[in-house]
């Protein structure tokens, strides 16, 4: 019985030992190869990525049909997204990091990393940590997650097949980057009325209404005669497509709410034939530029090329007057009468 009991043990022991050694067999050079294999190949089914920065900023994608959108269901860049779809499906293995770099690599990364959470058809599939750029800027340590093989304990260098420089810049988390920057996208159609206030200069104010094929232009609540209905339709199609420049990188909260509170240059608002309407409040920037005028230097104390607005959702935004003067300026289509003011040639006049 002894021996019966012993040699069950025995044999017990030895399948232990040989599922043991066959998980070995099965798994010698498993994390070698899955813990580099970062490219997703069918990048069709992603449709959800996560972003999150050193500076714990989070931003979320989400693919709604064809288009990208915010978690929200907001308008972003596609051509980024595009961007972050090609690292994807293009990135490689670089090379394997010294041994004895190992120990500094894994603590820098564990304090300061780009982490990007990767998902397929709802399911979260990958996650990349990126670190530092290679020493040749060709590449980037970076770390992997994955849903099979599970998280990686050794940096790597990985690259972008084809592409000479480091991946990280592909990936941000400040949603002012991603932001997309039309602010009008009307057809003709769209448009039942457009009002310009200029608050410097009453007299450059008008008014567009538009009511089927009934169309009118006022000046100071005054209707012109003779306006070209081909100007109108000229001028009203310049609202097809309207971007700000650039978002907010330089003016602090209480800076914004200081501008915001002084009277602006001009108010834009527009009404659509659905009833949704829209307002800019434009004021201008100040400047201390010097210039050359008639051969002589003199200081403008306002950006000739360059105002803020403040767009219908509240964001503080730079426009150009090279894509604005195209609304401004709408002596340029119309009949305006505007004796007395001097500087009507395409600049904003100055305070």
């Amino acid at each position: 019985m002894k021996k019966t009991i012993l040699l069950l043990v025995s044999l017990a022991i030895i399948s232990v030992a040989a599922w043991y050694a066959y998980q070995l067999v099965q798994n010698k050079g498993k994390s070698d190869t899955e813990l580099i294999e970062f490219a997703i190949e069918d990048v069709s089914a992603v449709d959800k990525v996560i972003i999150s920065d050193p500076f714990g900023r989070t931003f979320t994608i989400v693919k709604k049909g064809k288009e990208w959108t915010d978690d929200k269901g907001g308008c972003i860049v596609q051509e980024s997204v595009e961007f972050i779809l090609d690292a994807f499906k293009k990135i490689e293995f670089k090379g394997y990091l010294p041994d004895n770099s190992h120990e500094r690599f894994q603590t820098l990364m564990a304090s300061q990393h780009t982490k990007v959470e990767i998902f397929q058809n709802g399911e979260w599939i990958k996650t990349w940590y990126i670190g530092p750029s290679a020493q040749d800027h060709y590449g980037q340590v970076m770390l992997l997650d994955d849903k099979v093989a599970g998280k990686s304990d050794i940096p790597v260098l990985m690259k972008i097949r084809g592409t000479h420089g480091i991946i990280e810049p592909r990936f941000f988390a400040d949603e002012r980057k991603w932001r997309c920057t039309n602010i009008f996208s009307l057809e003709l159609s769209d448009i039942a009325m457009v009002d310009l206030k200029f608050n410097d200069e009453p007299k450059r104010s008008f008014r567009v209404t538009k009511d089927g094929t009934n169309m009118h232009v006022y000046q100071q609540g005054k209707e012109l005669s003779d306006v070209d209905t081909a100007m109108i339709f000229r001028y009203l199609h310049k609202y097809k497509k309207v971007h700000f420049d650039l978002p907010n990188y330089e003016l602090s909260e209480a800076q914004v709410d200081s501008v915001k509170n002084t009277t602006p240059f001009c108010v834009l608002s527009v009404k659509e034939t659905n009833g949704n309407q829209s307002k800019l409040r434009c004021f201008r920037i100040k400047s201390e530029a010097v210039v050359q005028a008639d051969g002589l230097m003199q200081v403008e104390d306002i950006d000739q090329n360059k105002f803020w607005s403040e767009l219908p959702n509240g964001e503080f935004v730079k426009c150009q007057y090279f894509v604005f003067n195209h609304l401004f300026l709408g002596h340029v289509y119309f009949p305006l009468d505007l004796t007395g003011i001097k500087t009507h040639d395409g600049i904003i006049p100055k305070d």
